[in-house]
């Protein structure tokens, strides 16, 4: 997939003539609203893995009917041709990324872009074709589509899955970036922020290249537009959040 399609859609809905960079920014705008719109951006106080209360949770398990997952798999579709990302399969880790993943497999072929895909299982199957692995004989520069980075745990299993098949873990494409510090569990076992985030690892550490339809500063981008004093009270919260926790944004 070398080559990157025109004609792609701002808000995952309307076409434009090319992806440009303002182009770009606005769908991570539009995939803001529609997250939020559906009940998959949500604001509060959320405890993540790593013990810290956050201000908003993703969760995209909330894009859960047809047409919230199509203009998702639309959103995927546009950052990943815009990035010129070349790749010759899909792969999803279970569990979410399985829709993610089958949704995407869709909607790059009704732009042009047919390649096949595969997920694997938690649990290996021991009847019928058995394994782990489930779709297309993984090969090639593989594509790994997930929702949201944390501590990059998904990506590294599914590095060895890949490797392990002979084909070659190249990309990653999620949905949020939330552009803040991994953690990493000490020898008294207890967990410590790293200066790094999960994206960061990934990238340079591991050599794949990642993809996000939004970051961190996107979604503040979209509670700065936002003027009601309680959007206001939200992005003073997520602000104090990544002033605590997050990481270089221009690595």
């Amino acid at each position: 997939m070398a080559d990157v399609t025109t004609g792609a859609k701002v808000g995952c809905g309307v076409q434009v003539p090319d992806q440009t960079a303002a182009a770009q920014d606005e769908l991570a705008q539009e995939f803001v609203r529609f997250s939020v719109e559906s009940g998959v951006l949500r604001w509060g106080e959320f405890q993540t893995k790593a013990g810290r209360i956050s201000p908003y949770f993703f969760n995209a398990g909330g894009f859960d009917d047809g047409v919230k997952l199509e203009r998702l798999a639309q959103c995927y579709a546009r950052r990943i041709v815009a990035s010129g990302i070349g790749f010759d399969m899909l792969f999803g880790p279970a569990y979410k990324g399985i829709p993610l993943v089958a949704a995407l497999a869709v909607e790059l072929a009704r732009l042009g872009h047919n390649h096949p895909f595969a997920y694997n299982r938690k649990e290996a199957k021991a009847h019928g074709e058995g394994g782990t692995l489930v779709g297309a004989p993984l090969r090639g520069r593989v594509l790994i589509v997930d929702d949201v980075m944390s501590a990059g745990t998904a990506v590294r299993e599914s590095i060895g899955l890949i490797r392990a098949a002979g084909a070659t873990p190249h990309a990653v494409a999620i949905a949020l970036d939330r552009q803040e510090r991994a953690t990493e569990t000490g020898p008294d076992g207890t967990l410590h922020d790293l200066p790094h985030s999960a994206v960061q690892y990934v990238r340079e550490q591991l050599g794949l290249q990642v993809c996000a339809i939004a970051r961190l500063s996107d979604l503040l981008d979209y509670l700065q537009g936002q003027h009601s004093p309680e959007m206001a009270g939200h992005r003073e919260r997520v602000q104090a959040y990544r002033q605590r926790y997050g990481v270089n944004w221009q690595k």
